[in-house]
């Protein structure tokens, strides 16, 4: 007896000592606390999750989804837990953390009803991080290309209409960006560099609101370099498209400087395939 109880102090005591160990290392409680959260079932903790979703305390509830997809993994609650967290990091700022758990979540679950929302999130993560147009817009072209996920493969979801919203925006902030080193090389005599970049509004984002001032850029672009016929070709289809346009004026005053007015281009020039699209837009 003197020895078993002997055995049981020695077991409790080493016991003792690897947990007081434990706890004495610096990542002591964080192991404490997945522990506990192990015991208890993934629909307490998702529940737990959106408690504080709704509280506001945004932290804990993507920890708590967070727990369910880490202990609880290919569940049921696992997949309704993974998309809570994406728009759990969505509401608290943090997009890139969003945009991964949605982009999982539709590696994982692509046929799911709540796939078209997890492609959402990932549109709306990008559209929040579009900065002005003096910066580069590489976030304005991934918010493009999301939505359009959203609207080709899930034309049917009720976050169609946002995501056509926003992606129109997001291709004018794209044409406005073209515009804008148009407009650098053009203030430096650079005409060739800045004639490709106004073509460039007019081919890709024929829809957007740059594409007057692209038009009577490409006129100014031309006739400084004194190749007239091409500057009274877009002039051409600035009044084709824009006749009560402001830009359409100030185009047509310059012609008028050399004694020249707006006309056509010649079928199957640059210019007369823009007015068709143009038409088409």
């Amino acid at each position: 007896m003197r020895l078993k109880g002997a055995g049981l102090a020695l077991a409790l005591a080493t016991t003792q000592i690897g947990l007081s160990g434990c706890m004495s290392d610096g990542g002591s409680e964080v192991d404490v606390l997945a522990l506990a959260a192990q015991t208890e079932r993934p629909d307490v903790l998702y529940n737990q999750g959106l408690a504080n979703l709704e509280g506001g305390r945004l932290g804990e509830a993507a920890a708590k989804f967070e727990a369910i997809d880490r202990q609880h993994p290919y569940s049921e609650w696992a997949r309704k837990a993974l998309v809570m967290k994406a728009f759990t990091n969505y509401r608290s700022g943090a997009y890139e953390e969003a945009i991964n758990a949605a982009k999982r979540y539709l590696s994982l679950y692509p046929g799911t009803d709540e796939a078209a929302y997890a492609q959402y999130i990932i549109g709306l993560s990008y559209w929040r991080q579009i900065p002005d147009i003096t910066r580069d817009q590489a976030d304005a072209a991934r918010t493009a290309a999301a939505m359009r996920e959203v609207i080709d493969r899930y034309p049917d979801s009720p976050y169609v209409e946002d995501a056509q919203n926003k992606l129109r925006i997001a291709r004018d902030q794209l044409a406005g960006k073209e515009l804008q080193v148009g407009r650098y090389y053009l203030e430096r005599r650079e005409y060739v560099a800045s004639i490709n970049r106004f073509k460039n509004v007019v081919d890709v984002y024929p829809d957007t609101r740059h594409v007057e001032e692209a038009l009577a850029r490409l006129t100014e672009a031309y006739y400084a370099m004194g190749l007239t016929g091409e500057a009274q070709a877009a002039a051409s289809v600035l009044g084709q498209n824009y006749p009560d346009s402001q830009w359409y004026r100030d185009s047509y005053a310059l012609l008028q400087q050399g004694g020249l007015e707006p006309r056509a281009g010649g079928v199957g020039s640059w210019f007369s395939t823009a007015a068709r699209k143009l038409t088409g837009a």
